[in-house]
């Protein structure tokens, strides 16, 4: 292997990148709009969920409760004093997405400490949003409870503390996700094209008959990519930093190091479809469906992998945003070293040597 070899193919690489609009785009373009569009579009926040208020007492003390509701970026009250007839096209529209039914003798049985009964319905044909509006409307109901009682709850006092993401934002979680996603499709995308290009334009069939041999070419157009890659991660992190106000808790070192890793991990998986597939279309199609639906799905980029049934957890082992995004979300929330995250790292290199090694083999095969 010479190095001036190497060099030459690199260096031809870099013109064809930025002679080719197509992939300036892929390498500036779009890292910036997916972290955006991504970052802001899709959060596990719930918020200004809609309701709507049946209020028979009219007194005092049930627009009290009705306040308790209202006081927070929550719930977001749309309709007072519906019809019970009216409850059901509601929900069916999806104008609201609870109904609080306070009775007409509410204060009288606040008064004579009876048990006061306060109906809510809540429309749960989404899960989740169900059980944050069963589980949130306890908590609304226990705060007017010891608002109204004058007396300390009880005994013993839970005084949580939230480690981590003190706010519980979603995007503290997600946004690191979102890095691993966007690193391992844009540099997939950028070199699953990088040999079919060759093929398209002709140019291959020059460095058939060149003196050059496959690992040299795979190794000459990995490196300029690895750099752009790079450029990539750092335009991503900005954005998450100063747009979204992600903490960057641990070494920007570290994540430095471990992000060349993975880009290196990507960029072998899209070498390892360029050498087998004839189109740029064709590769482009295998890289986003073999990225993008497996990283989501199955890395715990959104659905937890311990969750998973056995299968899907030893298959997610061989996925690399699983291990990256362990790496990612550990060093910018928790702050964690190195060593708490070696296995990882190590596991990112076997992947990425494996896909290397099945992508020479391929391009081998095509020489022949």
């Amino acid at each position: 292997m010479k190095t001036r070899r190497i060099v030459s193919i690199i260096t031809k690489e870099y013109i064809h990148i930025f002679r080719d609009w197509r992939s300036l785009i892929i390498i500036i373009l779009m890292p910036i709009l997916m972290i955006i569009l991504y970052g802001y579009a899709i959060t596990f926040d719930i918020k200004n969920l809609t309701f709507a208020v049946i209020d028979d007492a009219k007194t005092p003390e049930s627009r009290e409760l009705i306040r308790g509701f209202t006081e927070n970026r929550f719930f977001v009250l749309k309709y007072m004093d519906i019809k019970r007839g009216e409850i059901e096209p509601l929900f069916k529209k999806r104008f609201i997405q609870m109904v609080i039914v306070i009775p007409k003798d509410f204060s009288e049985s606040l008064i004579s400490n009876r048990v006061t009964k306060v109906q809510l319905l809540v429309d749960a044909a989404d899960s989740n949003v169900g059980t944050f509006i069963y589980n949130y409307s306890n908590r609304v109901i226990q705060l007017y409870n010891e608002k109204i009682n004058f007396k300390t709850p009880g005994i013993v006092n839970l005084k949580p503390r939230i480690l981590y993401n003190p706010d519980m934002k979603s995007v503290n979680f997600f946004v690191p996700g979102l890095v691993a996603l966007i690193l391992l499709l844009i540099s997939a995308l950028l070199t699953s094209i990088a040999i079919t290009r060759e093929k398209e334009t002709g140019t291959l069939e020059q460095i058939l008959v060149s003196p050059v041999h496959p690992i040299e070419i795979i190794g000459g157009k990995v490196i300029p990519y690895i750099t752009l890659g790079l450029l990539n991660g750092t335009i991503i992190l900005l954005f998450a930093r100063f747009l979204f106000k992600v903490p960057i808790n641990g070494s920007l070192f570290l994540i430095a190091a471990l992000a060349l890793l993975y880009i290196f991990v990507a960029l072998s998986f899209g070498l390892m479809i360029s050498a087998s597939v004839k189109t740029q279309l064709v590769a482009m199609l295998e890289t986003l469906m073999s990225t993008v639906l497996p990283t989501i799905m199955l890395s715990g980029l959104i659905f937890p992998v311990a969750s998973m049934p056995l299968p899907l957890r030893i298959i997610s082992k061989a996925i690399p945003a699983t291990h990256f995004l362990i790496i990612i979300r550990g060093i910018m929330l928790k702050g964690v070293g190195f060593w708490e995250l070696w296995q990882h790292a190590a596991a990112l290199s076997a992947i990425g040597f494996v896909l290397l090694f099945i992508a020479t083999k391929r391009f081998k095969m095509t020489l022949e």
